[in-house]
């Protein structure tokens, strides 16, 4: 007898072991699938996401690798702007004004004391409502004529907003002549380089020398100084076009060989004329 319960006690575990083990096997195997599933996505999320990250610029991504030539060009670049861009922005700012500008006085709030379009005469004096002996503008800036005709104005107004505005620069000129295809006396209205300089003027001609470019500049003491400009480097990229003209500077492009050449066979040309004239061979 109780061994046969003992039978019982036996297959009553075992069964209940059984129905255990299939009724939590469904879920592993779900939980399994799911998982295997999920691998693949989470993958494809997470290398989505470093996609996402190296487009946005995210810190986590690889940034791109700046050469040495790279840093170089942006520095040289910088450093170019830097020197360059203030000059263009203040150059109506610092012109000091000459026969042939034409400027315009603005008396904030009275209309009657402002003119447009006034060019100066070559004497140099500008005159103005209330001001019949007039104001002499040559070799100053628009803002010292403004401070000018503000103190005078301040004896008929009171507080006046004066302010004196470049509308054309006339005043400041250069010369290029030599071996160009427009040589002459030219007007500057903003800043030029060298090469710009020639540029306007026509550019070189065959028979010139683009190495040996000279600039002259008067000095204080009413001396020329040459400086060299070779050109030929500038248009190579060998060297800066750094060169900047001043009012007054002379650009001479000399003659080349070619020119020389050109130059000997018109005497030679003289020569046989004239030894021809006298009858001889």
């Amino acid at each position: 007898m109780k061994k046969l319960l003992t039978q019982i006690l036996v297959l009553a575990i075992a069964t209940a072991i059984t129905v255990s083990t299939f009724a939590q096997s469904p879920n592993n195997a779900t939980r399994q699938r799911r998982t295997a599933a999920d691998g693949p996505q989470q993958a494809s999320d997470k290398a989505a996401d470093k996609s996402s990250e190296v487009k946005t610029g995210n810190e986590k991504g690889p940034s791109p690798e700046v050469t040495a030539d790279g840093k170089t060009n942006r520095t040289d670049q910088d450093s170019e702007e830097e020197a360059i861009v203030p000059y263009y922005n203040n150059f109506f700012t610092t012109y000091r004004l000459g026969p042939e500008d034409v400027i315009s006085v603005n008396v904030f709030g009275q209309d009657r004391y402002s003119r447009q379009g006034v060019k100066i005469p070559p004497s140099g004096r500008i005159y103005l409502a209330l001001i019949p002996e007039g104001i002499f503008v040559n070799g100053k800036t628009a803002d010292q004529v403004a401070e000018l005709i503000k103190k005078r104005y301040d004896e008929f107004i009171i507080d006046p907003q004066v302010s004196v505005s470049l509308d054309q620069a006339g005043s400041y000129r250069y010369s290029v002549v030599g071996d160009v295809g427009a040589p002459g006396i030219k007007l500057m209205s903003r800043r030029l380089s060298v090469a710009e300089a020639v540029a306007e003027a026509g550019g070189v001609l065959n028979t010139g020398n683009r190495s040996k470019i000279v600039v002259l500049r008067k000095q204080q003491d009413g001396t020329l100084k040459p400086i060299p400009v070779n050109l030929t480097a500038v248009y190579k990229g060998q060297a800066p076009d750094s060169v900047y003209l001043v009012p007054g500077d002379q650009v001479i492009v000399p003659g080349n060989k070619l020119k020389k050449l050109q130059t000997i066979m018109g005497f030679a040309q003289v020569l046989s004329f004239a030894t021809i004239f006298r009858g001889g061979w």
